[in-house]
């Protein structure tokens, strides 16, 4: 019976050992970033996510689409808070497909703000199909679909290595420490200098990367602030019950001891 236990904890020993590097070689943990929307009371940097949006555009539009967005939320409370200016300005420098006409023909007119973002793709074949048989994910919701949220957007965005040796990829393929398998076949397409950011940040890698992803953060929960709000005037309002019942059962147990 002992010399039985003792090789099922040996196995189990050995297994844990042979399994936890091949697992820490597919995966690394994700950096770990501090950003100003985590926390009881976090909030998004409106600067972050103005330079984010225009990363997105810039860099990640082409192929990446944001299905659940329309250009007016970038005028939105909580949000960018693009002036309304500006987001019409946005929305009618994409071309929208509309239609039919009265002569039940389609056309094209510049966007308005209540249009949804534009995909770059007309369908998912067609994304699929430019992009070497990969679909490049709708960006929306990606931080809430992605475990480790917005540190994993983040971490892979700088995560792109030459490969070890010994490590073959296929064409089109490439090395980031950061995916399951740390292979993907997103091209590494942030480099130094890529975007000229209005407000004059400079265009790190490290920035962009950052920009981005607070951007990514705040559409996939853009009633985040709202609900911080509603969170602390929750806990506010449970600590004064609290202490209101603590005082009213403190004053009738006082009535007790007294009349005993």
């Amino acid at each position: 019976m002992i010399k039985s236990k003792f090789k099922f904890v040996f196995f189990t020993f050995l297994l844990f050992v042979i399994i936890k590097p091949v697992q820490s070689a597919e995966m690394v943990d994700p950096i770990k970033v501090n950003w100003s929307f985590k926390g009881l009371t976090g909030t998004f940097d409106r600067a972050a996510l103005q330079r984010g949006f225009q990363v997105y555009k810039e860099v990640c539009a082409s192929c990446h689409s944001m299905q659940y967005l329309s250009y007016r939320n970038l005028g939105e409370p909580g949000g960018p808070e693009f002036s309304q200016e500006e987001v019409k300005a946005i929305a009618a420098s994409f071309e929208i497909s509309d239609g039919p006409d009265s002569q039940g023909e389609m056309f094209t007119r510049p966007g308005r703000p209540s249009d949804k973002f534009k995909s770059p793709y007309p369908n998912i074949q067609a994304a699929t199909a430019a992009n070497g048989g990969a679909y490049p994910p709708d960006m929306s919701v990606l931080v809430k679909a992605r475990k480790g949220g917005a540190n994993y957007i983040y971490s892979v965005l700088v995560g792109y290595e030459d490969p070890p040796q010994g490590v073959n990829l296929d064409d089109g393929v490439y090395y980031n420490k950061y995916m399951i398998g740390n292979k993907i076949k997103m091209p590494n397409n942030l480099i130094d200098g890529l975007v000229e950011y209005s407000d004059g940040t400079e265009s790190t890698v490290d920035q962009m990367a950052k920009d981005v992803t607070t951007f990514l953060a705040w559409a996939a929960e853009p009633e985040l602030e709202e609900r911080h709000k509603i969170g602390v005037k929750v806990i506010i309002y449970l600590l004064l019950l609290t202490i209101l019942v603590y005082l009213s059962m403190k004053k009738i147990w006082s009535r007790i001891d007294t009349e005993v």
